[in-house]
This record gives C-alpha cells, structure tokens and sequence, in this order.
C-alpha cells in the first residue's frame, strides 16, 4: 500500500470510528485543563497519560497521547491571558501582548486569537513534519555542540525585542538570569557553584516556579497593593472566532512562526519555550504596528502561539526518523512506542508505515479536536476576569503555590516562586522586563554547556563556530538584532514626533 493511501486509511480509520473521535474530544479536553493549570506541563500531561494506554489498542492509545500532547501546549495561552501567569513555559512569550489585551477587555479577541494560531501552527507543523521529515532529520544530525552554542546565542539576540522601551533595563534583567544560570552543580566537571551549602540548588532554580513567581505572584502583589484602584473590565466574548481583520492581519505571522516552530523543534533540546520567543520577536520585527507590541498587539499573540504548537511536528521528525527525542514530551512518547514493542527511528519507517501513518493522521485530528472544543469553551475561560478583585487574587495565589510545589513535591520551590515574586514585583516598579530573565534563564545553561564541550573537545580551539551552520546562524543573529535595534529607533522617534506636535497644541 502507498504511503498516500496509508495515510488517508489511517485518517478514515479515526474519523468513522465514534468511539476514538470521543476518547480524543476527551484527551483535548483533558489536556487544555492540564496546560492552563500552572505547574503542569505538556509533558506530564503525556507522561501521566501513557499508564492508561498501556492496555489499549494502538489506534486509540496513539492518538489519545497526540490530543494531550497538541491541547496542553495551547492550554497554557489560557491562563497567561486572563492572569498573567503562563501555564506553561510554552506561554511566556503570549503574556507579553495577551495580559494587556485581557485587562483592556479584549480578552475574549485574544483568546480567540490563540485557539486559532496554536491550531494553525500545530498543522502548519504536522505539514512539514510529513513532507519534510527525511531531509530535515538529516540537518539535525550535523548539529555538534558549536552549533547548538550558537543556536542559544541565536535565541538570546531576540532580548533586543523583547527588552521594550529600554534597552539597557533589558540587558539588565538579561544579566540577572544569566547570573541565576551559574548556580547549581558545574555541567563540565560537577563542582558545586553558589549553591551555600543547599542540595535543592544543586540542580539550579527549576523554570516554572521562576516563571510563576515573576509572572504570577507579581501580579498578586501588585493586585492587592491597587485593590482600591481595580476596574472592572469587561468579559463579554464578541464572538467565538477570530474576525476577517484579525485573521487577515496575523496570518502571515502564523505562518511563519508555524515554520520557524518546526525548525526549532528539530533541533533536540531547543523546544516550545524558545521558538515563543522567536517567533515573537521575528513577528515584531517585521509588523507595521511594532510600537504596539507590549501593550496588546493580537500579533504578539499569534506568532509565539504559532510557533509554541508547531514545536510538536518538528520535535516528532528527529525522534520518528533516528529515534533521537525533540523535546521532553517526545521523550515521553519514545517510551510510550517502546511499551508497545515498536522502537523509533529508520526502521519504523521500514517495518511499522502503518504506525507512523497512524500518528501523523491524529496529530491533525487532534489540532482540529483542539480548535473547535476551545473555541466553545471561550465563553467559559473569559468569566474569569469578571471574578472581584478580592477572589480572584487568592485563588491565583493559592494556584501559584500548587503549582510551584506539583512539579517536584518539593517545598523549596514554593520559596522560590515567592522570592522571585517580589523580585518581579520590584522589577515592575522600576520598570525592568521580567522576559529577558527567563529567556536567558532558558538559553543560558544550553549556551554554557555546549561551548565548553566544543572548547574541551577542540583543545580550546573556536574553528567549529566557522561552519556553515554557525555561520548562518550568526548571520540571522546580527540581522535580528539589527532590524530589532531600528524599529526601536523608529518608534521613539515616533513618540518624539507626537510629544513636540502634542507641546506645539
């Protein structure tokens, strides 16, 4: 059998059996609620998951596991929008432009909005992912530690974006988390490094409850302290999908951060938390409303939305084709095919076609599941903001905790999401992006651990930076941060310009 008839018998196969079309609306469901909570991730969404497809037949356990997998990513949009407070890593980028958009009363567009980019994004990946898998796994493979030093420089030029009005106040908060990377054990030689003495730094600050404690505690500190000033802010939904405008304006951004997610996503170790953040950037750089970006742009919602779903495509070429995990969530499902006897990579192409087929057929059912159940759900994620000020902000708080604490049951993370808390609370009074710090806090440890390695294995020698690779990739880092540094100019040029014609009145 061809491989287009394997594929449209495979999409068949789950289309008419009702039985696997709810197991999956279920999964979707499931999995939207796992990436809005704080704390959980997609990959303990999945993680959790495969036990109880354990038993089941492959035709339902697979695209169970891809429904999870696609939903959780875009779940975590939900909560970033409505409370300032990613759901997952994947959403960091989102909070950016989707906060501003909810406190202004647009929470309904912007949601609408990111149901549309993640469904989009996650097909523009799927796409790819079927079309391209072969030749891109084969540029995965030339990746040694010099490129992937470089990739991570690549990722931290997008500070230049995302540093806001100032860039020295960006370079700052840049410097502050690749400060906080130097703690914990030595990757090269494992020496214990500004850990005083305590084994829970040994590993670093963990991501989320960083990420929860800038973001979301924050925002709790900030709520109580202007509780008297709260306005109430509208939560009507307008309508449930996106507007001819919106989609008109975003769509080439979608696109293009669908493309840039799966790029990313091949590349094993890069993930969803750092294609957000370059898609966001890239989308920045190239829209006419630029100046609009960090005060509510749908724009600055549709790129890192994009690009956060496209990841799962990307990241399933590498671990498809050579067995080799994308990302974390991939890791996941390598071991859920190996449970059921089937081992990733050339030969599953060769010997399991039927598999493959199988997957790829429910990764669009999935992001397709994903589109309309979310779409239906907005009206209920939009009655969040019209809680009282005063209900609201605990039941925030009491989730940061939760969630600070569900990811390793350790208590030691509930400290540090306070302590960064009021770190981000004294950031957002001086003014300082909180961004920059995770992004560097992401990038920083990739960074540092692959160029020592390439420096240890080339006897201090820099040449593998001069291949071809790098040497693409340092060209697009100069260009980001060129243009990035020129649409800064133009735009305080512009409020220059309305300031004097504003005095002249």
């Amino acid at each position: 059998m061809g491989s287009a008839s394997l594929f449209f018998s495979s999409f068949a196969g789950i289309v008419t059996d009702p039985k696997c079309l709810l197991l999956m609306a279920l999964a979707t469901a499931a999995g939207i609620v796992v990436g809005a909570l704080p704390g959980l991730t997609a990959t303990m969404g999945v993680a959790l998951m495969v036990p109880f497809t354990y038993g089941m037949d492959m035709r339902y356990g697979l695209p169970i596991l891809m429904c999870i997998y696609a939903s959780a990513v875009y779940g975590g949009s939900i909560s970033a929008i409505l409370l300032n407070t990613p759901g997952t890593p994947a959403a960091a980028a989102t909070v950016m432009d989707g906060y501003p958009m909810a406190k202004s009363g647009k929470a309904g567009r912007a949601l609408s909005m990111s149901v549309l980019s993640s469904s989009l994004g996650g097909l523009v990946g799927v796409a790819i992912m079927i079309f391209a898998a072969p030749a891109m796994s084969k540029i995965a493979l030339h990746f040694t530690s010099g490129e992937f030093a470089v990739v991570a420089l690549f990722g931290l030029s997008v500070i230049v974006s995302i540093s806001g009005e100032s860039l020295l106040k960006g370079f700052i908060s840049a410097g502050i988390g690749l400060l906080l990377c130097t703690i914990g054990l030595d990757p090269m030689d494992g020496y214990p490094r500004f850990t005083f003495g305590s084994f829970n730094l040994y590993g670093g600050f963990e991501l989320v409850p960083v990420l929860i404690g800038l973001f979301a505690v924050s925002e709790c500190i900030v709520s109580i302290e202007n509780h008297s000033k709260a306005k109430k802010v509208s939560n009507k939904v307008e309508r449930i999908f996106s507007s001819f405008e919106d989609v008109k304006l975003c769509m080439k951004h979608i696109i293009k951060s669908g493309i840039i997610g799966t790029f990313i996503g091949v590349i094993p170790g890069a993930g969803s938390d750092i294609a957000c953040f370059v898609a966001y950037s890239e989308a920045r750089r190239s829209s006419k409303n630029y100046e609009e970006f960090g005060h509510g742009a749908i724009e600055g919602v549709a790129a890192p939305e994009a690009a956060n779903n496209a990841v799962g495509g990307g990241a399933m070429i590498p671990m498809l084709s050579l067995g080799i995990p994308g990302d974390p969530v991939t890791a996941v499902l390598i071991g859920a095919l190996m449970i059921q006897g089937l081992t990733p990579g050339p030969l599953l192409y060769r010997d399991h076609k039927d598999i493959v087929y199988l997957i790829f057929a429910a990764m669009i059912i999935a992001n397709i599941l994903m589109f309309f159940i979310a779409s239906c759900g907005l009206p209920a994620f939009t009655k969040v903001i019209s809680l009282e000020n005063n209900v609201l902000t605990p039941i925030i708080f009491v989730l940061c905790i939760v969630g600070s604490f569900a990811l390793r049951n350790n208590v030691f993370d509930i400290w540090t999401a306070l302590a960064f808390g009021i770190v981000g609370y004294f950031m957002q009074k001086a003014k300082i992006p909180v961004s920059p710090i995770l992004l560097a806090l992401i990038l920083g440890p990739m960074a540092e651990e692959n160029l020592r390695r390439m420096l240890v294995a080339n006897d201090g020698s820099f040449a593998p930076l001069l291949s071809p690779i790098c040497l693409v990739l340092f060209a697009l880092s100069g260009f980001v941060v060129v243009s990035s540094l020129y649409k800064n100019k133009q735009t305080r040029l512009k409020k220059e310009a309305a300031a004097k014609a504003q005095e002249n009145k």
